[in-house]
């Protein structure tokens, strides 16, 4: 399943974040997959996309960030496969 990962940073510190990331790397388990991340050009947030067997898969890998980061995990679906299940 992808999940659209919404992360928040705490006190707009994105900075901290990027610490953590450059000395202890991303940290996902072996079950999640990365596959690409967006940040908001004003550092409020940052859009990520991975891939997991359960939305819940990713609680493990949010629990080393929480401290820094507000997290929202939204299942998603490429819009091609959106329309075709509309298609007819």
């Amino acid at each position: 399943m992808l999940v659209m990962v919404i992360e928040r940073f705490k006190n707009r510190d994105a900075a901290a974040v990027y610490r953590r990331l450059r000395t202890r790397g991303r940290m996902v388990p072996d079950n999640i997959a990365f596959v690409g991340s967006w940040v908001e050009l004003n550092w409020d947030r940052c859009f990520q996309l991975m891939e997991c067997a359960r939305v819940e898969d990713l609680e493990a890998w949010a629990r080393e960030w929480r401290d820094l980061v507000d997290f929202e995990f939204v299942p998603v679906i490429p819009g091609k496969d959106a329309a075709a299940r509309f298609a007819g």
